[in-house]
């Protein structure tokens, strides 16, 4: 583990009975880094991430958070780390603010820390309003103030945008990019793949308590080596004339739209302009979500 490493695990084991929730996982997370944790219901996300803060002991293998092992619990360590849990709980009965004071007052946190805390999740309008009455949006940016307002070193963030419309998801990612931007390291899980693809350096995804593959986004989608799909309203061209271009490997035409699947799509492209047929034309490449598909199978999980 070097000095620039704030999280560091190790051949990880953890069983319920005869489930592994965990199976042999092992990733570093480097000091700024935002590291994603994906992985369908029950691949073992939140409970790798509960190894990783030290809520909980692993049945085998190591965790160095900080330097430090988190585990048994390492009173040292607690105000450097900042938890967000996937279902938050607030005392009952206080405004935002009080919340966050609350909070700030078992690590000597000042009211001006804590009025910079509302501005950072956008909740500076919201002081005075009692938790109970945000909406779903601002009680999760209350619960992510929470997890920084004693300024940790490192964030563990679990589904932090779970059940947000798209526009609170939206502004929640402004407010991580922004606690990135200030040299906080982020581990966080999430179900949304687009989000991960966005935000993330580096993403681990993971299925029956093993990590499959690790990377940055981009290339995991590059490795994949998916084909390029090129989408054209249904009447635009004969299917037929479409097989017959360069470089079109597979055609499908439904009620709506023709399909042309391609690994290279620039000589396709120069046919289809030749044709006079670019009006409406929708080019689809690969996305983490096809990554993610094909190596975790695409069955439902309950």
């Amino acid at each position: 583990m070097t000095t620039s490493t704030a999280l560091a695990v190790t051949d990880i084991h953890m069983s319920y009975g005869d489930l592994r929730a965990v199976d042999g996982v092992s990733f570093e997370v480097a000091e700024g880094e935002f590291f994603g944790i994906l992985g369908p219901n029950g691949a073992g996300k939140t409970t790798t991430l509960e190894i990783a803060e030290g809520l909980r002991e692993p049945d085998s293998g190591t965790v160095r958070l900080l330097g430090e092992a988190p585990w048994p619990r390492n009173l040292a360590l607690l105000p450097k780390i900042g938890v967000q849990l996937q279902a938050s709980a607030f005392f009952e009965k206080l405004t935002a603010r009080e919340q966050l004071e609350t909070f700030g007052a078992l690590y000597g946190v000042t009211s001006a820390r804590v009025d910079e805390m509302l501005e950072l999740v956008g909740l500076s309008d919201k002081a005075s309003t009692p938790e109970a009455k945000l909406s779903g949006g601002q009680r999760q940016r209350l619960s992510i103030a929470c997890a920084l307002v004693h300024d940790p070193d490192i964030v563990f963030l679990d589904e932090p945008t779970a059940a947000l419309d798209p526009q609170a998801r939206r502004n929640l990612w402004d407010v991580l990019r922004e606690v990135q931007a200030r040299g906080k390291t982020i581990v966080y899980t999430t179900h949304y793949l687009d989000e991960a693809e966005v935000l993330c350096d580096r993403v681990a995804i993971m299925d029956r308590g093993r990590i499959l593959a690790m990377d940055a986004p981009a290339r995991l989608v590059r490795d994949l080596e998916a084909a390029t799909r090129v989408i054209l309203e249904r009447g635009a061209l004969a299917p037929d004339l479409a097989r017959a271009l360069p470089g079109a490997d597979q055609v499908a035409q439904d009620e709506v739209s023709l399909t042309i699947s391609t690994r290279t799509p620039a000589p396709l492209l120069a046919a289809l302009a030749e044709h006079g047929t670019l009006d409406g034309l929708q080019v689809r490449t690969a996305t983490l979500e096809d990554v993610f598909l094909e190596l975790t199978g695409r069955e439902y999980r309950a």
